[in-house]
């Protein structure tokens, strides 16, 4: 296999730059049924080795129609993103160099570059000296471990708060950590009401600044000052939106989030980043040691060095920091200023299509490049519709419900999205509309 390595590595690249070519014209919302890619493949391994060759070729002709192409730059479902070239090349690298980074011995490059990176990261969204940053799979894992400290941190508090719009994987962390929680009502913009906001007995807040049905901003500073005064964690999930804070002209919507305990920010959400790096900084860093440093004989060593894997619940880790670097050495600041300036206006152009369209709604504010919107009519017309829309494979959209009404999304954040795609994404929603 090694004597064929350059010849399918050529092979491999090429096959990844022709989909990015493509991708925009291939139905974006994979229309196999399910079990149909199972079925496609064999049921037993092969006795025999198999080229490489052979493996791109399952992937042309079997994996491919069971693709969702979050490349396309007609994605809008969830939070769209991308994998940009030189990610994608650094993935390579990382795969290739295999570190596992357990100890600092075991990859000193791995973890100072993951530290330095972290905090070029934290100087471009505007984050405050001195933080300690590490890297985590995704969100999910940062808010699990967040909350594990925190738990750690105040014995016999079991309550864990946040608004009623929070992200699902604190219901998940909550669960696994065996504490409670109290979902808190959220005011007409779907904000987390500080009013309601009861800290007894309670370890931590979790306060959103993007949440995922509208991208609503909670009251931070306010959520801050009274966490503050209780000695209550507060955890910032800026998963989505905190790369908007590199543009310094939304900064404003991040207001109070350096007083936070702990942050969580996903470059592989906005930040051409392939999933996963999801990046975490806390202010206490000692109370993350204190909570998961374990250091078993076979990894004593004589540096006075505290290893990452100290800081978080995994002990290896891989070489993530990578195609991060890569991504802020071939963008810059103003390269991804320029992405996220470029999403706001899309979102702000297609909210004002919705809006001067009869029969149409805009139903919540738009603080970032997500628009909530529906057609008039009953939750089932509009749930139709979305299938429909879907359906075409021309663009792929996703839904939430808000105040007891089935709503629409449309999530800007593809690199390779064009004021094109969305104008195509509104002409087919019209389209689809007229024809139910």
């Amino acid at each position: 296999m090694t004597d064929r390595f350059r010849e399918d590595g050529v092979l491999a690249v090429d096959w990844v730059a022709s989909y990015l070519e493509r991708v925009r014209d291939l139905p974006v919302l994979s229309q196999v049924e399910p079990g149909e890619i199972r079925a496609a493949l064999p049921a037993f391994p092969p006795d025999e080795p198999e080229p490489f060759a052979a493996v791109l070729a399952d992937l042309d002709g079997v994996l491919a129609p069971g693709l969702t192409h979050w490349q396309s730059p007609r994605f809008f479902a969830y939070f769209a993103t991308t994998g940009t070239e030189p990610a994608i090349l650094a993935e390579l690298l990382a795969a290739g160099l295999n570190q596992v980074g357990i100890l600092w011995r075991t990859s000193p490059a791995l973890q100072e570059l993951e530290e330095v990176t972290l905090g070029w990261l934290a100087q471009l969204l505007g984050l405050p000296e001195g933080l300690h940053g590490h890297i985590e799979d995704t969100a999910s894992t940062s808010t699990l471990v967040a909350l594990a400290v925190a738990r750690a941190s105040s014995p016999g508090r079991r309550v864990v708060l946040c608004s009623e719009h929070a992200h699902s994987s604190v219901d998940k962390a909550v669960r696994l950590l065996e504490l409670e929680l109290r979902k808190v009502p959220a005011d007409g913009e779907f904000r987390l009401d500080p009013a309601y906001l009861e800290l007894d007995d309670a370890c931590a807040v979790v306060a959103t600044i993007g949440t995922t049905s509208t991208t609503s901003i909670d009251p931070v500073p306010e959520i801050a000052d009274r966490c503050e005064d209780a000695g209550v964690w507060l955890h910032v999930d800026a998963a989505y939106a905190g790369a908007a804070a590199v543009c310094p002209e939304l900064r404003d919507r991040f207001a109070g989030w350096e007083r936070a305990d702990s942050i969580v920010v996903n470059p592989h959400k906005w930040l051409g980043v392939p999933t996963d790096c999801s990046t975490l900084w806390t202010r206490r860093p000692e109370s993350f040691r204190n909570a998961f440093s374990l250091v078993p004989e076979y990894l004593r060593v004589a540096e006075e060095v505290a290893s990452l894997s100290e800081y978080t619940q995994v002990l290896g880790r891989r070489f993530r920091a990578l195609k991060l670097w890569a991504v802020l050495r071939c963008y810059g600041r103003t390269g991804l200023q320029e992405r996220i300036r470029e999403h706001v206006r899309l979102a702000e152009l297609f909210e004002e299509l919705v809006r001067a369209e009869e029969g149409w709604e805009v139903t919540a504010p738009r603080p970032f490049s997500v628009v909530c919107f529906r057609r008039e009519g009953s939750d089932e017309d509009n749930e139709r519709l979305l299938e429909r829309v879907n359906a075409s494979g021309e663009v792929f959209i996703s839904h939430t419900r808000l105040r007891e009404r089935y709503v629409l999304r449309l999530a800007i954040g593809n690199f390779r999205t064009t004021e094109d795609d969305v104008r195509l994404a509104w002409d087919v929603l019209r389209r689809e509309a007229a024809g139910l």
